[in-house]
């Protein structure tokens, strides 16, 4: 993609390319909408893409953000994620989880904001790909994380 873009842009772009970027989620992933309407007070609001997660048995909400993270979009994400749950959830599934998908994140925000608390976890995507070294660095960082997260998890 060029460096000047929309929303709706990176939406159509992952949309074309829907099976790369099912894998790139994980197994069990499903699609169920593209800007998932939802009315709340008479308010109109839209979720960018819906899927639903077999194997973690819940929704998986993906708000689309140009540029880097704001803080505001904790709230967004949490006002889905109610409605979700309250309007959509079904009995033997999981809290929806949300996923805020933005150009940068930002950590220290991120961290004190407590979104792993929330069910939200914020991801960054690439406009063009950094060169192999780098590429390969990302990676690795992002898999020993996961690794020492899920060490966690299972520890307690």
């Amino acid at each position: 993609m060029n460096d000047h873009y929309l929303e709706k842009d990176l939406e159509d772009a992952i949309l074309r390319d829907l099976e790369g970027f099912l894998l790139e989620l994980g197994a069990g992933f499903s699609f169920i909408a593209r800007q998932k309407r939802i009315q709340i007070d008479g308010d109109d609001f839209y979720i960018d893409l819906l899927f639903y997660n077999r194997q973690l048995k819940q929704l998986v909400a993906i708000d689309l953000k140009i540029g880097r993270f704001k803080a505001h979009y904790k709230g967004q994400m949490e006002l889905y994620l109610r409605w979700l749950d309250q309007h959509k959830r079904q009995p033997g599934e999981e809290p929806p989880l949300g996923i805020i998908l933005c150009a940068e994140n930002r950590k220290e925000q991120i961290e004190l904001l407590q979104l792993d608390d929330a069910g939200i976890h914020v991801t960054e995507y690439l406009t063009v790909l950094p060169e192999r070294e780098v590429l390969y660095t990302r990676l690795q960082r992002a898999i020993d994380e996961a690794q020492k997260k899920y060490a966690l998890k299972e520890s307690n």
